[in-house]
């Protein structure tokens, strides 16, 4: 299997930190919604970052740092967070999500999108996959971290995807919820082992698939033993809204 290639994860110098690595941003023109973990069903605008520092063969959006498969120069752009801000305040949606990709790659050039938006009266989700501790001036009133450490089963190895003092950071921030794509049952055991051992929580586990069919098998071998652990349970209500449309 050919190993995708990456490009580097952050600006080549210190003058483009204010220029972040964007894939796409949508919400505004066609209305969609968060489809995942605690504000399913909440109308978004969706800011998506490109490039990621792990290789998930399960991963969704490839585009964001697969070079084998996608050409980075027609997806991805360099935008200024100043950028970004405006296009987001022209909206009256108060959520935005922040998303790749992993965003904390670009974490620092993210600080002022992030606080601009929030004088703006945005609130602000940031989706990452739980590998880079969270800067601190992020840590403030008004964001939240949906934290997705990603298992075995979804096509990584765990030494890359497991960072145990990421985790520790975001179950110590008070700002962090925590969501595992699960596809079996055998999965859930190994969330209760770093829930356990990373104080991690609340719990929020969605059943993997990319279709309507796998996430409904899915969800009903797994939503029972989710709730008897007492843990919450979300769909991907853009598959089944949208069917995995982009940009939805």
């Amino acid at each position: 299997m050919t190993t995708p290639r990456t490009l580097p994860l952050a600006p080549a110098h210190p003058g483009d930190r204010a220029r972040l690595i964007v894939a796409e941003c949508f919400g505004i023109q066609t209305p969609t919604f968060q489809g995942e973990g605690p504000s399913c069903g909440q109308p978004a605008l969706f800011i998506r970052l490109s490039r990621c520092n792990l290789t998930c063969a399960r991963c969704d959006t490839k585009y964001t740092w697969d070079w084998t498969t996608y050409d980075p120069r027609a997806e991805s752009t360099r935008r200024s967070g100043a950028d970004l801000a405006d296009w987001a305040t022209t909206s009256p949606v108060d959520l935005v999500v922040i998303t790749g990709g992993e965003p904390l790659i670009q974490q620092r050039g993210l600080i002022p999108v992030v606080h601009r938006l929030l004088e703006s009266g945005k609130r602000i989700e940031v989706e990452t996959n739980g590998t880079l501790p969270p800067d601190p001036a992020l840590l403030v009133e008004g964001v939240t971290f949906n934290v997705s450490p990603k298992l075995a089963s979804f096509g990584v190895d765990e030494r890359r995807s497991i960072i145990p003092h990421a985790l520790d950071a975001f179950a110590a921030s008070g700002r962090a919820v925590f969501k595992f794509v699960a596809s079996t049952r055998p999965d859930l055991d190994r969330i209760a082992d770093l829930a356990d051992t990373h104080h991690l929580a609340p719990i929020w586990v969605m059943p993997e698939g990319a279709s309507d069919t796998e996430i409904a098998a899915r969800t009903r071998d797994l939503a029972g033993a989710v709730a008897a652990r007492r843990w919450n349970f979300t769909t991907r209500l853009h598959i089944h809204a949208f069917d995995g449309a982009r940009g939805r």
